[in-house]
């Protein structure tokens, strides 16, 4: 270890200078590349080279494998909004659970719609207003608007509900060849611990809250500046929030039924993709070299959310036409937001390339397996590690499994461990100490609602990354016992 030490102080310090230029809201676009760069001048490699090549490399691998569904998760969350969808969802399910029961009313209503594919901040813009006027109605502090959305939108409908299609879900699909709907008892258990104590805490902060005779503030909340929304919202989710006011919303809102039913097809279709249409499609035609040699359990998780995302949006834009009459406005919109995110997180997955590919990354790998624990507990630590230290889940997860995701498929396979329950703990890892201050998801949603850190990251942390963090035990713990299941 001790001829890498200066090779390892440099991968220190990148880190360090991708970390304070993304919370100081540079674009990953230039961090990214910039800390790759300063990584190889510290181990001595041609920069030129490891910029242009080894950066390029890794990141055009990442467009190649995912862009398809970010574009489309793109296109589907945008054709929500505009039709007024996504909002009447929201609007519904607060009407429906009244004003006794706001903050479940809120997080349900999110996790919703994310379950079904619309993007996180599409959704933090349908529904803050809608929070916003239940929690004034039922005197509950304004202050507890971003945990209640977080909990709905940005954990366990993000990583641990069997079949949803958030990247985070997405990524490992690649690595260990399955499905969204890996170990689905795993992450049903994950999600109902991750809810439950959501839940238990948002009650019984709100109970202190009005004991203590805090109620709705009556001050007016800042108004989020759109270009610092963009910056971090763009690092964090699959939608670019600067194309939300193109394209034209409908005034008219949808019943509840035609609303959600596009979130019910695309879970419906992607489960029929998966378990039953590609595995009997003959797909022998994928070990030829002009496919890249690649076999169906690599592609078939993104074939069925492609899918089922292209369907939804197609059937969408059909019952809702009439409150779509700037479609082609709409659909550019959608698509365009899609660009910007899969750059970001393409350049964090070129940045890991290039530190994987020093000498000294050898250190660092076997540090990570040699975690106590076995692979199990290896992955889960890489995963938080790396989502910690970029802020990004999707971003921190693909670094870690691009640099060692072949090698826990093999540890994997060696010791027996169902690939499905490496799925699920690296999905479910992604989204703990992402969920730190810095994290873009966290400081963009805070900017939409008018909150502060000081007011509210207590509550977003204890939903986000504690709850998370006690699902993601359990799940190790059962899954070492029981296996994937």
């Amino acid at each position: 270890m001790s001829a890498y030490i200066f090779e390892l102080l440099g991968i220190l310090i990148a880190l360090g200078l991708l970390i304070f230029l993304a919370f100081r809201g540079y674009t990953l676009l230039l961090a990214a590349p910039a800390a790759a760069i300063v990584a190889a001048a510290f181990s001595g490699e041609p920069l030129l080279a490891k910029w242009t090549l080894t950066f390029m490399q890794g990141t055009g691998r990442f467009v190649t494998n995912f862009f398809p569904l970010f574009l489309l998760g793109g296109v589907f969350g945008k054709l929500m909004d505009d039709s007024g969808a996504a909002l009447s969802v929201a609007r519904s399910m607060t009407e429906r659970l009244g004003e006794k029961r706001a903050v479940m009313a809120v997080v349900l209503a999110c996790a919703l719609l994310t379950y079904g594919g619309v993007s996180l901040f599409v959704v933090a813009f349908a529904v803050f207003p809608v929070a916003a006027a239940l929690f004034r109605q039922a005197g509950v502090p304004h202050r507890l608007i971003p945990p209640a959305i977080a909990l709905g939108a940005f954990t366990f409908t993000m990583t641990a509900l069997p079949g949803t299609p958030a990247i985070q879900n997405a990524i490992p699909m690649a690595y260990f060849g399955t499905t969204l709907f890996a170990a689905p008892v795993l992450g049903v258990i994950a999600s109902a611990i991750i809810l439950g104590f959501g839940l238990w805490w948002l009650r019984l902060i709100e109970t202190h809250a009005r004991r203590a005779g805090e109620s709705y503030s009556t001050e007016t909340p800042a108004t989020a500046d759109d270009q610092f929304v963009r910056e971090r919202a763009a690092n964090a989710d699959n939608f670019d929030p600067a194309e939300l006011p193109h394209g034209h919303r409908s005034t008219e809102l949808p019943s509840f039924a035609l609303s959600v039913a596009p979130i019910l097809i695309v879970l419906v279709v992607n489960l029929l993709m998966s378990l039953f249409v590609l595995p009997r499609v003959y797909t022998g035609f994928l070990a030829e070299r002009r496919f890249g040699e690649t076999s169906l359990s690599a592609v078939s998780g993104a074939w069925s959310v492609v899918t089922a995302l292209a369907i939804a949006s197609l059937i969408l834009a059909g019952i809702h036409r009439k409150r779509l009459p700037e479609l082609r406005k709409t659909l550019d919109a959608g698509a365009n937001a899609s660009v910007l995110p899969v750059l970001n997180t393409a350049s964090l997955v070129g940045f890991g390339a290039v530190v994987a590919a020093l000498p000294a990354f050898a250190v660092v790998r076997d540090g990570f397996l040699a975690v106590p624990g076995g692979p199990l507990v290896s992955i889960a630590v890489a995963a938080n590690v790396m989502g910690g230290i970029t802020g990004s889940a999707s971003g921190g997860l693909a670094i870690a499994l691009n640099s060692l995701g072949d090698t826990y498929a093999q540890l994997a396979t060696s010791m027996g461990i169902h690939p499905e329950l490496m799925h699920r703990v690296a999905a479910i890892s992604s989204g703990a100490l992402a969920m730190l201050p810095h994290n873009g998801a966290v400081v963009t949603l805070l900017a939409i609602c008018g909150a502060t850190q000081r007011g509210s990251y207590r509550e977003i942390m204890m939903v986000g990354l504690v709850g998370p963090l006690i699902a993601l035990t359990v799940v190790i713990a059962l899954g070492k016992l029981f296996g994937a299941f």
